[in-house]
Formats: structure tokens, C-alpha cells, sequence
């Protein structure tokens, strides 16, 4: 049984559509980017399954049933790409705060922080103001008070954003943990690279439309356009290339990339090599990013040429 399904939701604002018939189907366990622009309609989505917003089209199933939000908002954990701390507080009483406000008693809270705060290596924060804190340490700090509570759907709305490499890592490991032990994530960006290693299943929206909902894999085969990197340990000479059989996009003495013409395989190409008498030392088929897919989509429209800014 899915944790979430969203059912026609539609959203305006005066005259803007910023969720236009969106409907999603996500299971129990994956980690689901819900990817797109900035306005794209992502963060308007996102506050309709908290509560937030309600629709004014459409239904939201929460596991099972209905969603209602004063009942389900504890099952919830939400990372908002804005920061929601108090900055005068102390980072230990402020995690206590927002662990007891989700249920948790504050014997269990404080058990729950402390493991992890070691966890994270945050040990030493707990006298600290959020004020004193970086931006990164900041995004520790929230993305903490954000799961403490063990919630069955997890809202991480660009997690990484002021992260170092290595924390950086430390989250997105913890972010595996948590899906093995069975809750659900949702991983809200533009950056469409980190989507590709981290995430199952994504959504791509634009213009509070959906454009495209599937696998990773199923995704980059379905705009896969048959090109290929061949490279061989014997030089590649002028003659080799000359057939109807593919076009060649990018050459060098030991490596070529070719475009297959429609109806050939393949297989075509490797008999090709073989009969010149080039040896093959690899042949790899080249699958468009998630970056590349959605510039297709969008090509030459506002959401296009901010996605190329905002991912260059």
C-alpha cells in the first residue's frame, strides 16, 4: 500500500495555476525526488501534504486513508529549505522543544537527541545559540529536529544547501538508514545530480504541471537517443567511419561517438569493428542526465534557461 497518493490536487492563487492537476503515487520506503525550477510548483505541493495549504481540487491519501491533518502531521517529518529555528535559543533546549511538540516525552526526546547528536557529531553543540551557528551546521541542526520523531514520510526540502562534502555525506547516508528502516522520502531540488545517485522514482514538474513521473532507469532509457562511446586499442583511421550504419559525433585515434541511424543494433556496430579490424576495448551506450531530459522538455522557455543557471 502507498504512504502518499495525491489525486488531481489543483491549487491557484488569483489567476496563477501553481498546482495544475498533479496526481503521484508514492510507496512505502523509496526516496522520491520531486524535482523542478524554482515556482515550478514543488514548495505549494509540499504544503498541502503538511497541512499547510489545503487543496482546492483534488484528495491527498495518507497511508491508507484520507489525510487529516491534525491526526497525521506527527506521522510527518518536514525540512523546509527556509531555516524554522530560534536563533537566540539554545540548540539543545530548541531540539528538546521540537522533539516534544511532535509526542515524544522528554526522557525520550532527550535519548533521541543525544544519540543523534553523536551520530552527527554534534556533541559538543548543545549549550550553543542557532545564532552562532554556520549555515551548515545550521542544516545539521534541522535536519535533526526533522526526523528525531521517526516519521513515516520524510520532507527534505534541498537538505544539502550550505553543507560541506563530508557532511554532506554523513546526510545523505543517514538519509539511506532511514529508508532501509522503512519510512519514505521525499527530496525536494532543483539540483538534478544529486537526484540521479540519490533517489528511486521521481517527479518532475514545471509550470505547477507534471512532465514526468517514473524510475531514474525508466526515465533516462525512454530519452535515450541510441548514442554510444566506442574505444579501441588500435588506432581509429579515417576509413573506418565510413558506412550508413551511425553517425559520428565526437572522434579521437582511439575513441569515437557515434549516433545509430534508426533500424540498426547494437550488434550491427560491434560486426562493423570487428570486420575493420579495430580492437574493441569498450562499449558503452550514453544515457542523458536528468538535467539534459528536462532542458529537452523545457527547451528555450523561461524555467528552461533558469534550470541551466541555477544547475551550471
Amino acid at each position: 500500500m502507498p504512504i502518499l497518493e495525491l489525486q488531481n490536487l489543483r491549487k491557484y492563487f488569483a489567476t496563477q495555476k501553481a498546482v495544475d492537476d498533479i496526481s503521484l503515487t508514492i510507496e512505502k520506503g523509496q526516496i522520491f525526488g520531486l524535482l523542478g525550477p524554482n515556482g515550478a510548483g514543488k514548495t505549494t505541493l509540499i504544503r498541502m501534504i503538511t497541512g499547510i495549504f489545503y487543496p482546492d481540487q483534488g484528495e491527498i491519501i495518507f497511508d491508507g486513508k484520507k489525510f487529516d491533518p491534525l491526526n497525521d502531521i506527527v506521522h510527518i517529518g518536514y525540512m523546509p529549505e527556509e531555516r524554522g529555528l530560534y536563533k537566540k535559543m539554545k540548540i539543545g533546549e530548541q531540539a528538546l522543544y521540537l522533539a516534544q511538540l511532535k509526542g515524544l516525552s522528554k526522557h525520550d526526546a532527550t535519548t533521541k537527541i543525544k544519540e543523534w547528536f553523536t551520530r552527527l557529531d554534534m556533541d559538543s553543540w548543545w549549550n550553543k545559540k542557532v545564532e552562532d551557528l554556520s549555515k551548515g551546521m545550521s542544516q545539521k541542526l534541522q535536519f535533526v529536529t526533522t526526523v528525531l520523531h521517526n516519521p513515516k514520510l520524510i520532507i527534505l526540502d534541498e537538505p544539502f544547501s550550505g553543507l560541506d562534502p563530508v557532511n554532506a555525506n554523513l546526510i545523505k547516508d543517514e538519509i539511506y538508514n532511514l529508508a532501509k528502516g522503512g519510512a519514505t522520502i521525499i527530496f525536494s531540488t532543483h539540483r538534478m545530480e544529486q537526484v540521479e545517485e540519490i533517489c528511486d522514482h521521481i517527479a518532475l514538474v514545471n509550470k505547477g504541471q507534471k512532465m514526468l513521473d517514473g524510475t531514474v532507469k525508466d526515465i533516462k532509457h525512454n530519452y535515450k537517443e541510441n548514442l554510444f562511446r566506442v574505444s579501441f586499442s588500435n588506432k581509429l583511421m579515417a576509413e573506418h567511419l565510413a558506412i550508413h550504419l551511425f553517425q559520428v559525433k565526437e572522434k579521437n585515434e582511439h575513441e569515437v561517438v557515434i549516433k545509430l541511424d534508426p533500424g540498426y543494433t547494437n550488434n550491427d556496430v560491434l560486426e562493423y569493428f570487428i570486420h575493420k579490424g579495430l580492437h574493441i576495448e569498450s562499449f558503452n551506450e550514453i544515457l542523458p542526465s536528468l538535467n539534459d531530459i528536462f532542458i529537452r522538455l523545457v527547451e528555450d522557455t523561461p524555467a528552461a534557461r533558469q534550470f541551466q543557471q541555477v544547475t551550471a
